[in-house]
């Protein structure tokens, strides 16, 4: 999606070993499992920011939104 924006992220203890457990069985960092957690939510809510210029991207979007329900 272009160039990425830094931001603070609070989270419990708990939350961020679950997050970084689950990257660990996925092959990712846990930067990297965050980012996947939150755009799958945005795929799964009709939210996900989809580049006009990016035919490939739209239509993975909608297929994934019709996967998920």
């Amino acid at each position: 999606m272009g160039i990425k924006k830094t931001f603070l992220l609070r989270l419990d203890p708990a939350v961020l070993a679950a997050i970084e457990t689950w990257a660990v069985d996925e092959f990712r960092s846990s930067q990297g499992q965050l980012e996947w957690i939150i755009t799958q939510a945005l795929k799964a809510h009709g939210r996900y920011p989809v580049s006009s210029t990016d035919v490939t991207d739209e239509k993975a979007v909608k297929e994934s939104n019709e996967e998920l329900g």
